[in-house]
């Protein structure tokens, strides 16, 4: 019979299987149907108790006829917002509350959160009232609010803290640093050089800003209207120093006084007023090559605690997007404070920690050359490909769903023999291109989807162990599976309003979907089982050690202020890597299912613990204990439960499509 054939056969008689058994019935947990939202447990009995949760302080629940007042903990600013959210507790379902004034709902639980407008004062107060059955408490609440600029009544000004870049920056001779500032609509505006010459920067037009909070967790659409800002940006291209010399790349120097004369002043005119700032930057030129080279250490400090792997961005304080080994070497051709920027190529750089990155003897040149023969040594587990190369030179692995490709920066490809060690099921072609002149490239071409993988330095010989896909049964998808649960936190966590803990529910929720899995032939690591806090790293490599297959963080979501939490909650999932996307889903669409509660979807976030590359990983926000619902359901068995119970569907899902997409090959 043909070999299609029985593919077929076999995936009709696996479907017929699973239909006939629920979808995994008796074998593995299927879909659960869509359920409603638990109902709150009530609380009714007991004194009034008044509490203020967030803004986060250090006071202890007020009694009936008590008036206290707090202020919100030192390391608490509220940001530069219009509105922003106030939740406690009241001690009971049957209390009434007001803040400033406006009565707030109280849940059965006690729990309360109000979404209040705020003044524009630098100090936000909030007035809080409760009362129970005649007795009356009362909590005053101040904290610190981070006001932005508003522009003055005078007819011409300087928005001081909208001058970009400011501090230490160097940059390359062959390029120039966008100056801009904001200013007095219609102004002219100069820059006032120390000695004297004044060059005119032209007015571009303002852009609306859509906030941090609402970019990450809004769910208003790209048509809702905004307010255009009533002010206008300047902007240049400059090219050249700048202000005060800054110094070695490496080394700069002390910041000097602000009457120092090198300062470089702004300047804006309007009709016959003028508004003058000094400029804080000190804009300096990095040589002509050979740059600084510098080699690659996240543990500079030698604390042990680190993964042993630099994260570097595409821009200064951007997202993560390259991970070099240590002692990964490059050259530096500019800097932003603490922000180092790596020469990877002529064409590609990445910035990096200055903290994290130590300089080698001047006058020794990064690595370059070529790459020598790659070949691959096949494995029970897993196989390895071993590039050798000319020194331990930056690279970046690119993954798609069945490929994996390695970029090397710095060196040019002569690899004239591609030795696979034998014929290995699981890589179909090993092929290799050179982009630029100074970049390679080795693909690895798979017959099943990416699982894991991993980088390591054997001297200068580059190693990348690729690990082979585990056996799955349809039937029993989680059968002999090692699944690694992270309960979230200590340290940090939210608190809900009636001072529940995340670090507790995520654990509670762990140790049940534990039991769970193990009940369905399942092996579980638990990243912690106590409530000592543990480091993201010491997470990560204990699900590494253990050589889990899938890895999985739990948590309980809360929201940055400035985001109205009546249109902002329910659940979610976040995963990093490619080969993740499909476990996020269905962890989604599980949990969904199980709390009946608004589907904020799946999304690719930069968290630790959804960056592994040796396991498909995701990490959960299930609920948002700062709702007063979501935070009953999550402190009740019924709601813990439903959480593991979509934990386990979720995983028993993604596993059972992956077992089926290898029966179809």
């Amino acid at each position: 019979m043909p070999r299609t054939v029985c593919k077929v056969i076999s995936l009709l008689l696996v479907a017929a299987a699973l239909a006939c058994s629920g979808l995994g019935s008796g074998y593995e947990p299927g879909p659960t149907p869509a359920r409603q939202p638990p109902p709150a447990p009530s609380v009714t009995a007991g004194p009034l108790a008044l509490r203020v949760v967030h803004p986060p302080n250090d006071s202890v629940p007020t009694s009936a006829r008590q008036t206290t007042m707090v202020l919100a903990r030192d390391d608490y600013r509220i940001p530069s917002v219009d509105s922003t959210f106030v939740f406690g507790t009241a001690g009971s379902g049957e209390a009434r509350v007001h803040v400033n004034g406006q009565p707030v709902p109280v849940y059965p639980t006690g729990a309360w959160i109000a979404w209040l407008p705020l003044a524009g004062d630098s100090i936000a107060r909030f007035d809080v009232v409760g009362v129970l059955r005649g007795d009356t408490a009362r909590v005053v609440v101040l904290a610190p609010v981070e006001r932005g600029f508003a522009p003055p009544d005078s007819v011409v000004w300087i928005d001081s803290t909208s001058l970009t870049p400011r501090g230490d920056r160097w940059i390359r001779v062959d390029e120039g640093v966008r100056l801009s500032a904001r200013a007095a609509p219609g102004a002219h505006v100069y820059l006032r050089l120390p000695d004297g010459e004044r060059i005119r920067l032209p007015a571009r037009n303002a852009v609306a800003h859509v906030p941090w909070g609402e970019q990450a967790f809004g769910t208003t659409t790209p048509e809702d209207p905004r307010a255009p800002p009533a002010f206008s940006r300047y902007e240049i291209e400059w090219t050249g120093p700048l202000g005060p010399d800054p110094g070695d790349v490496l080394s700069p120097d002390t910041m000097p006084a602000d009457h120092d004369t090198a300062w470089v002043w702004i300047e804006a005119e309007l009709d016959t007023d003028t508004a003058r700032v000094r400029w804080p930057l000190r804009l300096g030129v990095v040589p002509s090559p050979p740059w600084p080279t510098v080699v690659v250490d996240d543990d500079t400090a030698r604390t042990g605690g680190t993964d042993y792997t630099l994260e570097g961005r595409p821009s200064p304080y951007g997202t993560y997007h390259w991970f070099f080994p240590n002692g990964t070497v490059a050259a530096v051709s500019g800097r932003w404070n603490d922000q180092i920027r790596l020469q990877l190529s002529r064409a590609t750089v990445a910035w990096v920690n200055a903290a994290d990155v130590l300089p080698i003897r001047r006058g020794v040149p990064p690595p370059r050359g070529t790459t020598g023969a790659i070949r691959m040594f096949p494995g029970e587990r897993l196989l390895t490909l071993r590039v050798p190369l000319p020194g331990r030179v930056p690279f970046r692995v690119d993954e798609e769903d069945r490929e994996l490709r390695i970029t090397f920066y710095g060196v040019a490809a002569d690899m004239d023999w591609i030795q696979y060690g034998g014929t290995d099921s699981l890589v179909k072609l090993i092929a290799f291109q050179q982009p630029r002149e100074d970049e390679a490239q080795v693909t690895v071409d798979m017959t099943a989807p990416v699982w894991g993988y991993r980088t390591r330095w054997v001297g200068n010989d580059l190693l990348l162990d690729i690990r082979r896909p585990p056996a799955i049964d349809v039937r029993r998808p989680l059968a002999g599976r090692l699944i690694a649960l992270d309960p979230g936190h200590p340290p940090g966590g939210a608190t809900g309003p009636t001072g529940l803990r995340e670090p507790d529910v995520v654990l509670a929720v762990a140790r049940k979907a534990a039991r769970l899995f193990e009940e369905f032939g399942a092996r579980v690591l638990l990243t912690r089982d106590d409530d000592a806090p543990l480091d993201l790293v010491a997470r990560v490599h204990a699900a590494e050690r253990a050589y889990a297959d899938i890895l999985v963080s739990i948590h309980a979501n809360a929201l940055p202020d400035g985001v109205n939490p009546f249109e902002n909650n329910g659940t979610s999932v976040y995963y990093f890597r490619p080969r993740s996307a499909l476990l996020a889903r269905e962890l989604n669409r599980a949990l969904v299912r199980q709390f009946g509660v608004r589907d904020l979807g799946m999304g690719r976030g930069d968290l630790a613990l959804a960056r592994p590359t040796w396991m498909p990983a995701a990490l959960t926000e299930g609920l948002f204990m700062m709702m007063p619902d979501q935070e009953a359901v999550l402190g009740t068995e019924d709601g813990q439960s439903r959480y593991a119970r979509g934990i386990v569907e979720g995983v028993a899902a993604f596993l059972r499509k992956r077992a089926l997409e290898d029966a179809s090959r």
